[in-house]
């Protein structure tokens, strides 16, 4: 009888060279049968990492944004990556998710070139308290899915709805056997955001979002992905959760998501 470490588990499992099925662990919040975004997200940078193996260089990416156009089943599903703007120190990326045949999400990637600023490196936004210092938070009970399932939340409380800050880690690996970079596997959870900061039950309005933008000043470092949230609702249908991104180093960043505000039928 063999024995040994068991193997991790992961969101996805590589199925060609630039596709990959999503496990259970990928289920979604709003649907069950349809992706969370947030691991999607990291696997589109986990791509485009790889499609910039190939050369050498010293670009880091700057800025991330995603367009989420239908329904992301939970289905295999094919990652494309092109060159739009090449360069040495500034260039531009584009990667497409296709599911069925249809493109299911676009994001665009700048990357800048990496040289030391660290004279004049500053932000005005103060460190969140350690993880250890938060209380869990069992997201599981307000949120549906595998996705939701798989991580560890530790949440202030909230200072009024649409309002606090929360840590997210997990220890399911992003593609199956493969290494992810900090940069991949922090990304894969920065979606989470529009949970977090609950501006109203989501038993009663939906508010997924339709994009996730995120530009950073510094690259992150792992394992935690802080977000110190606000979720605000428009009058007439539109709501924007965004976030200040951190790590335990400190704020490393933005990231912005819009998002659909609409009642739930039989409510």
């Amino acid at each position: 009888m063999t024995t040994g470490v068991a193997a991790r588990e992961s969101y996805y499992e590589r199925t060609g060279e630039h596709s990959y099925k999503p496990t259970a662990h990928a289920g979604g919040a709003w649907n069950t049968d349809e992706q969370h975004f947030s691991p999607l997200a990291g696997l589109v940078v986990h791509a485009l990492e790889r499609h910039l193996t190939a050369r050498p260089g010293n670009l880091v990416l700057a800025r991330i944004s995603y367009d989420i156009l239908g329904r992301i089943a939970l289905d295999e599903c094919e990652i494309t990556v092109e060159t739009v703007r090449p360069g040495r120190t500034i260039e531009l990326l584009e990667a497409t998710v296709v599911i069925g045949g249809r493109p299911v999400v676009r994001a665009r990637a700048w990357l800048l070139a990496s040289l030391d600023t660290s004279a004049v490196a500053d932000s005005p936004h103060e460190r969140l308290p350690a993880p250890e210092e938060l209380t869990p938070w069992a997201m599981n009970e307000r949120w549906n899915g595998g996705y939701v399932s798989s991580i560890d939340v530790r949440r202030m409380p909230p200072l009024r709805k649409g309002r606090t800050a929360a840590w997210v880690s997990s220890l399911v690996d992003l593609v199956a056997g493969e290494p992810s970079s900090a940069l991949a596997s922090y990304i894969a959870l920065v979606d989470t955001a529009n949970g977090i900061a609950v501006q109203q039950d989501p038993t009663a309005w939906m508010f997924p979002n339709l994009d996730l933008t995120i530009h950073l000043h510094r690259q992150p470092e792992g394992p935690w992905t802080g977000l110190d949230t606000t979720a605000a609702f428009g009058p007439s249908g539109q709501g924007l959760t965004s976030s200040v991104l951190h790590d335990l180093r400190g704020p490393i960043g933005h990231a912005e998501q819009i998002l659909t505000v609409r009642p739930l039928s039989g409510a």
